[in-house]
């Protein structure tokens, strides 16, 4: 036994020093009536059994806290909500949700010394006004995978859970795609309460710095709703951390996390984020990302914070976001970005950074960065906005999907996209892309082997089974039915793989076939012209099988459904 000790204290993740914090905020902790973690001195978390029951515990002495199910893990495990007043009463209502990433687990805690000080008799009149739904374990499978060793960026808690589910998908990568049963249960029950406000709980690797707290919302989709955010919501949630010794800021990763001055970039996610996907749906949506490197009691402590000044500033502000809400919902644009790129211009910024030093590695053998523990100021940063539109698509009328598309037809009801179902077969005249060239990627992600596409738009008539389905774009949703179903879109259902039937092809000419109906189709001018400017590729000339399959792509026996993605735009 001796050797796997030693071997384990020599692999144990040697963290930079941790930086002192006395805030305010330390009044928070209760040692008369602790939750789990003040119990624990924030050395570790309840696990899954632990942390229900204390819940039930709570909803046993405190009948108008309301504690349910919403679903069920993929290894069967019960995702608990816990709601306070009722969504749907005219009141804002505010959905935490902790414990995406397990191992990032400082929601969960924070939501539960708030609810034990709610049941103590403090937040009472603030909850007079606001309704709160939190979710304290939402990957709840990853949860139970504790281990010390499951987060080596992180100072505690002791007993980490995993990253992913227990199919080893990401949950923050699957807001579009919904594969797992966890998100489709998520987006169910965001449909049912609506919430006025999601904040999603993480805790972000990268770089040391002062900020303990950093925030990411997404400035695209949803104009009105972004102004509430940036405008009010942001500047005083940030003056409140800092009243209680929190120091918050915008979410960044550095261009090079070695050398901070060569600048950093203000993230805006794609839609399968959460806070890429809340614009998408008119849902406003803050990613809280706590910093690794800053010790879980600090961290437990700044999400309290945030989650009461959350609830406060609905109380105080909540009709002019749902005005905001209502505003985004009504538009109809006529183009949508598809996906973003970086701005053009740097702003130079003063960032509360943490001294470094630069040392050659004899591991790595390159030069690595040696973080020190004591504040600074890196003066000037150039910081880039990722808010520039790179592709975009023109609003179509609607969408046609032919009824064999079953489960992306389900995905698609499963967001709470409208459609109409065609009650017999029906002929169209539509749009239909037709895929040019492709790649596909050379290893999974998120189980899927992904594919980009180059291609074309033309038009295209032909008869659609019964149960097709017609999609409006003239719904709330319609911009995310445009980024589920245009074949440019980073989180199209084309380029996530489930079109990838289309790609193969499953008739074939034999050569003795083919060979002596070229030499009819080369009695045509136009056929001839077009081979031999075809044959000036020097490639395809020696290559008697493109020669022949040349052939056969402009025969009457090729299959028309090759490469032609079977969504339709309906202009």
């Amino acid at each position: 036994m001796l050797l796997p000790l030693l071997l384990s204290a020599l692999v144990t993740a040697p963290l930079p020093p941790d930086l002192p914090f006395d805030g305010k905020s330390l009044a928070l902790i209760n040692k008369a009536d602790p939750t789990p973690v003040e119990e624990a001195d924030f050395k570790t978390t309840p696990n899954y059994a632990q942390t229900v029951s204390y819940l039930k515990n709570l909803a046993a002495n405190n009948p108008e806290l309301s504690l349910k199910t919403f679903g069920k893990t993929g290894q069967g495990r019960e995702l608990w909500v816990v709601t306070l007043g009722k969504p749907g009463n005219g009141k804002p209502t505010l959905l935490v949700q902790a414990g995406i990433h397990a191992g990032e687990i400082d929601g969960k805690d924070a939501g539960l010394m708030f609810l034990r000080d709610w049941a103590d008799g403090q937040h009472r009149e603030l909850l007079d006004k606001v309704n709160l739904v939190f979710v304290p374990i939402f990957n709840a499978d990853g949860h139970e995978r504790a281990s010390p060793y499951n987060r080596p960026n992180q100072r505690g808690p002791q007993n980490m859970g995993w990253r992913t589910n227990a199919r080893n998908l990401n949950l923050n990568r699957d807001y579009t795609k919904l594969d797992t049963p966890e998100m489709q249960a998520m987006v169910a029950l965001i449909a049912k309460v609506k919430p006025s406000l999601y904040i999603d709980v993480h805790v972000t690797d990268g770089e040391d710095w002062q900020y303990d707290s950093l925030v990411a919302i997404n400035t695209t989709y949803s104009p009105h709703i972004s102004q509430w955010l940036t405008g009010y919501y942001r500047p005083a949630l940030y003056k409140t951390l800092e009243q209680y010794g929190h120091q918050p800021g915008n979410f960044l990763f550095l261009q090079d996390g070695k050398h901070p001055q060569k600048g950093a970039i203000l993230w805006q996610a794609e839609p399968r984020y959460s806070n890429g996907y809340g614009p998408l749906r008119g849902l406003p949506t803050v990613l809280v990302e706590n910093h690794s490197l800053k010790n879980y009691q600090r961290r437990v402590l700044s999400t309290y914070v945030l989650i009461e000044r959350s609830l406060s500033l609905l109380a105080e502000n909540g009709d002019a976001l749902e005005a905001a809400i209502r505003e985004d919902a009504a538009a109809r644009p006529a183009s949508v970005p598809l996906a973003f790129g970086r701005g053009d211009k740097a702003v130079p910024t003063d960032i509360p950074g943490v001294k470094y030093r630069h040392f050659q590695s004899s591991a790595s053998g390159i030069e690595e960065v040696r973080w020190l523990g004591e504040p600074m100021i890196w003066k000037k940063v150039p910081i880039w906005p990722m808010d520039k539109p790179v592709v975009s698509a023109s609003r179509p009328a609607a969408y046609l999907i032919p009824a064999q598309w079953q489960d992306v037809i389900k995905r698609l009801e499963q967001q709470g996209i409208e459609m109409i179902r065609l009650s017999k077969a029906t002929e169209v005249s539509a749009r239909q892309y037709q895929i040019d060239s492709f790649d596909f990627a050379k290893a999974p992600y998120e189980g899927h082997f992904r594919v980009t596409t180059q291609g074309h738009w033309q038009d295209a008539t032909l008869t659609l089974p019964k149960g097709s389905v017609r999609i409006s774009t003239d719904q709330p949703l319609g911009n995310l039915a445009m980024v589920l179903l245009e074949p440019q879109a980073p989180d199209s259902f084309l380029q996530w793989g489930f079109f990838n039937t289309v790609f193969s092809r499953t008739e074939y000419m034999e050569p003795y076939v083919i060979a002596p109906m070229a030499e009819k189709m080369l009695t045509d001018p136009a056929i001839k012209a077009a081979f031999d400017k075809a044959l000036t590729d020097p490639a395809f000339a020696k290559d008697p099988d493109a020669r022949l399959r040349w052939f056969y792509e402009r025969s009457p026996y090729f299959d028309k459904a090759y490469l032609r993605y079977p969504v339709l735009r309906v202009e």
